[in-house]
């Protein structure tokens, strides 16, 4: 079977399952974020931190809510860094130094899980499993109450009240994402994935030294980092190392699970709003977003310029030989294009065109299908843009499910998307500007993708690494995890902002001069904003980086 077959059947073998799932887990979705009832733990839960789980919220609330518990996350995880030599299963290893314990501690909290450290070297078990695996549950589940918040937003009116962030947060992490991580571990363990509190095993090597090889809780930590697009690896390799990812039908399931539930997302907007089409609307722009990304990628990747990529049909550098192109061109363009930090290849080691779509990818904003939650609620917001636009060509006031979008909706959406370029652009120009860039491993157009890169999966909450770049200095370590904070949070803010502006609407009935926002021509539309924002944002950086390299 030639590489580009195996490449179109993982693509297509992907479409058919993600299409299968989507109304019936959207459905459960749905129940899930819908219902009133409370099983006996969740009332336990509730009644361990005093909430009323009766008591609904407003959106400053709601934001005071999210903010609350995420501070307190970074807190407890940066002692909990900083204190691991003094714990249970620390394997001997002393504490995580201030600098990267900030840095973890902030990347974890914000979903991001961008790693300054080498995992097997560094953490010892309890911190990955009490403290690491944790924030993947915690804040996988934030992201989705915000984008339910915000749906509850366009559903509601007259009102200023947007549920209860703590019920949403329990419910989604005890009833969606528990579940799935437990049946995900037992699939992940027969494919091979380690599963174990082993301080490692020392063994004899082909060239007749001897290496310590580290165990641990692999299985249990890799399917929620990608059932919740957070990425951080056990092992420094991450989905390369055959420990957390050791066969292509592995691979194949952990880009499953990376897409299932922002995929599966949209269905609970339509049922939200009561219009079922709106959803489908939104999954096709993410879907032909995806597609596009996925296909070039590997286009790519798969006819690379050079000598050597030519001369054996490829670009293999910095592949695993397991794997090889396709299953690496598209693992790195799905979990760009979520907010999913896993890589089973080395990015910086793409052909030029090939590493400028992960970085494409991220700059879109994440939002085909993007991370869990963030994925919905960027592309929402971009459909409210691309619906003023749309009203400003034909001189009306702009409608979106029944919703006007008058100045202060605008003001919100428009925050959101300056945030996230804001970060990038001048964190890479800092960089440079202090001499910081100089940890690169290269210089020229392709030094300026290494800074680019990092400060772009910083700020989108990525996480993922291009590598061929040094960071795990107190300059990088606090530069990224300012761009982390401020890229997660802000933008929340914002999108909370404008769920209260909607919350308090009266719906307006659709007219004859209403867009309908569920035809191919929307689509079409809401696609065409999407990457025309990129285009207009980032394309003076990217045609400095990988586009003068690569052409």
């Amino acid at each position: 079977m030639s590489t580009t077959t195996a490449g179109i059947i993982l693509v297509a073998s992907l479409a058919v399952v993600l299409t299968a799932v989507y109304k019936p887990f959207g459905d459960y979705l749905y129940r899930v974020v819908a219902g009133t009832r409370h099983s006996r733990v969740e009332r336990g839960i509730y009644r361990l931190i005093g909430v009323d789980a009766k008591a609904e919220q407003s959106w400053g609330t709601y934001a005071r809510s999210v903010l609350a518990f995420s501070l307190i996350s970074l807190l407890f995880l940066y002692a909990f860094l900083r204190l691991q030599d003094r714990l249970w299963l620390s394997l001997g290893f002393d504490a995580v130094p201030d600098h990267i314990a900030w840095n973890t501690a902030v990347s974890f909290v914000t979903n991001t899980n961008w790693q300054a450290y080498s995992g097997e070297s560094t953490m010892g078990h309890l911190v990955q499993m009490a403290g690491l695996a944790v924030q993947n549950f915690v804040s996988a589940a934030v992201g989705i109450a915000v984008a339910v918040a915000l749906v509850r937003g366009f559903a509601r009116s007259r009102t200023d009240q947007l549920g209860n962030f703590w019920v949403d947060l329990v419910r989604i992490a005890l009833r969606v994402l528990l579940p799935i991580a437990v049946l995900g571990t037992i699939v992940l363990m027969i494919g091979g994935v380690v599963q174990n509190l082993s301080g490692g095993t020392d063994v004899t090597t082909v060239a007749g030294g001897t290496q310590t090889i580290t165990g641990g809780p692999v299985a249990s930590q890799e399917v929620i980092k990608e059932l919740g697009t957070n990425g951080g690896g056990f092992y420094n390799a991450n989905s390369s190392h055959p420990f957390e990812n050791p066969t292509t039908w592995t691979n194949w399931f952990e880009l499953l699970l990376i897409l299932v539930i922002p995929f599966s997302l949209p269905r609970v907007f339509g049922r939200m709003v009561g219009q079922n089409r709106q959803g489908y609307a939104i999954v096709a722009v993410m879907a032909i977003l995806a597609i596009v990304s996925v296909t070039l990628t590997n286009v790519f990747e798969l006819t690379g310029d050079g000598a050597v990529p030519q001369a054996v049909g490829a670009a293999m550098e910095g592949k695993e030989a397991r794997f090889g192109v396709s299953n690496s061109a598209t693992f790195a363009a799905v979990t760009t294009l979520t907010s999913t930090g896993a890589v089973n290849s080395f990015h910086d080691s793409f052909t030029p065109l090939g590493g400028m779509m992960p970085l494409v990818n991220m700059m879109l904003g994440e939002v085909a299908p993007g991370g869990v939650g963030a994925g919905l609620y960027g592309m929402l917001i971009l459909a409210v843009i691309t619906v003023f636009v749309a009203g400003l060509m034909v001189g009306r006031t702009p409608e979106y499910v029944g919703k006007k979008i008058g100045a202060r909706e605008i003001k919100f959406a428009s925050l959101y998307f300056l945030i996230t370029p804001m970060l990038v652009l001048i964190g890479t120009a800092a960089a440079f500007a202090t001499g910081n860039n100089s940890t690169a491993l290269n210089v020229g157009p392709h030094g300026l993708t290494e800074v680019l890169y990092a400060f772009t999966s910083a700020s989108n909450n990525n996480g993922s690494a291009f590598a061929g770049i040094t960071v795990n200095t107190p300059w990088w370590d606090t530069a990224l995890g300012l761009c982390m904070l401020l890229g997660r949070f802000l933008p929340i803010i914002f999108v909370l902002g404008l769920a209260g502006a909607l919350a308090r609407q009266r719906p307006v009935p659709a007219s004859a001069g209403t867009l309908p926002t569920h035809r191919p021509l929307f689509v079409g539309m809401l696609a065409g904003v999407t990457v025309i924002l990129v285009a207009l944002t980032f394309l003076p950086a990217l045609a400095l980086g990988p586009l003068a390299e690569g052409l």
